[in-house]
């Protein structure tokens, strides 16, 4: 079996992978909170995470292999969201209209974008009962104490406490993203469990609190990695703004209740999104939501995808609108030349080692890219339409969740840009035809890519170069 590598946030090295259990291989990636359409940053774990499931479910069996991602369905940014937008309506009433809608359309959106659905999708208040369990565990291994009817968990009760973000101590404390209060032992203690305001959703709370009340964030992954994934699993992935405090808390939760060495063994997180060079929030005006893109823009998910996977998982990225142009040409003449293809199966294609090779060191995408854009010039090269280069080419794409049928590529251009314009082409031929004749093969290449995203393909000969509509 081809070795497969990853990056551990928690040792800072990329290592082999070796699962507990080969016949059962497990991960956990914490899924949206639904209060609000998820913006494209919140896409990038999806996608992200989405490869890797792909990859085990290859190397390992498509049974073999468990994907929890949970929805968290309780939580004060929702209560908040419900009261502003049904001010008339009951609180908890005011909830479920927004967790259904936003939920609803979150499912939608990361179909679009090519998506498996994961093995498992909990939802945070069906599990309400192993929180309990959990939080009534740390209070009676003293990691854990009740304050004014809240749970906290004891920080110093756990010396190895902040070994994921190794954060020093001063940006432990509170005010660090973790919330003041004068009834807590040590300022980095946080919340397990905590009393419900009036109309807000309630819960029998665990042993010793008499009011209801309902789960902090950090417990609900806890209890829902537990209950599917057992006390200890392979891969858990986010966001890297989740590492401090929500997985170190997590961290925390399940070695204290179970006392193992770990909750997990390998951390993996993939790195921050900006949109045009700033960072993403409502009051810029760069809010973008996968809604928006998807509605609003001519482009399909497969596109979205595609540009996402175009930067490593553990760099941050820029999300621009000219990368979204530089995505549809390139996806876009992988499209034209598996056209072919996709009306005649002639031969299977197979995904080539070095895709393979490169998504098994720690995801590298764009190197898997790279081989892409060399079978896209195989075919180029090749006068046989239904090459194998051809078909390994689309069986790649479709490795990758690049659904090239999804649209037609050429009408999406003219949606964009108009019908197309045969002066613009010939310009862009006679721009080809000096690079070629100064040597210039990157320009020369690149002008030809833009002619077939456009749906022109180029034919090359003694007398000079003719050009034809794709079929």
């Amino acid at each position: 079996m081809m070795e497969l590598k990853l990056y551990d946030t928690l040792t800072r090295e990329k290592r082999p992978f070796k699962p507990l259990d080969p016949a059962n291989v497990r991960m956990y990636v914490c899924g949206p909170t639904v209060y609000d359409f998820a913006h494209i940053g919140n896409a990038r774990p999806v996608i992200v995470f989405d490869v890797l499931f792909r990859l085990l479910r290859h190397l390992y069996g498509a049974d073999h292999v468990t994907y929890v991602r949970n929805i968290t369905d309780v939580d004060d940014k929702i209560n908040a969201r419900a009261a502003q937008e049904y001010p008339a309506m009951p609180l908890n009433e005011a909830i479920r209209q927004v967790t259904e809608k936003t939920d609803k359309q979150f499912h939608d959106d990361v179909a679009a974008l090519g998506c498996l659905p994961p093995s498992i999708e909990p939802r945070a208040t069906e599990h309400i009962a192993e929180m309990r369990e959990l939080i009534e565990r740390l209070v009676a291994s003293g990691n854990a104490y009740v304050a004014e009817d809240n749970v906290l968990f004891s920080v110093p009760s756990m010396p190895d406490y902040g070994q994921l973000s190794k954060r020093p101590l001063d940006e432990m404390i509170a005010g660090a993203r973790v919330e003041v209060a004068a009834y807590k032992k040590d300022p980095r203690d946080f919340v397990l469990w905590k009393p419900s305001k009036p109309g807000e959703p309630a819960w029998p709370s665990p042993a010793e609190i008499k009011a209801p009340g309902r789960p902090g964030w950090h417990i609900e992954c806890s209890a829902m990695s537990w209950k599917y994934l057992g006390e200890m699993f392979d891969i858990h992935g986010g966001g890297i703004d989740l590492v401090f405090p929500h997985h170190e808390d997590e961290i925390a939760q399940s070695r204290c209740a179970f006392h193992t060495p770990v909750m997990a063994n390998y951390w993996m997180h993939n790195g921050f999104l900006q949109v045009e060079g700033e960072k993403m929030s409502k009051s810029e005006g760069n809010f973008v939501t996968i809604h928006e893109l998807l509605k609003d823009s001519s482009w399909p998910g497969a596109i979205l995808r595609f540009q996402m996977l175009k930067t490593h998982y553990r760099q941050p990225i820029d999300w621009t609108r000219k990368g979204t142009d530089s995505a549809a040409i390139e996806l876009g003449v992988f499209d034209i030349f598996t056209e072919g293809v996709r009306s005649r199966q002639t031969r299977a294609g197979k995904v080539p080692e070095d895709v393979l090779s490169a998504l098994a060191d720690d995801l590298n995408v764009p190197l898997a890219i790279s081989v892409l854009h060399k079978l896209a010039e195989e075919c180029r090269k090749s006068d046989d339409p239904w090459s194998q280069a051809a078909h390994d080419l689309r069986a790649s794409c479709d490795f990758l969740g690049l659904d090239l049928s999804e649209v037609s590529y050429r009408k999406l251009y003219e949606r964009q840009h108009g019908r197309i314009d045969e002066s613009r082409v010939s310009d862009l031929i006679n721009e080809r035809s000096q690079a070629r004749a100064n040597k210039n093969w990157k320009e020369s290449d690149r002008i030809r890519d833009e002619l077939a995203a456009m749906g022109v393909v180029l034919h090359d000969t003694k007398d000079g170069t003719t050009w034809e509509i794709a079929r």
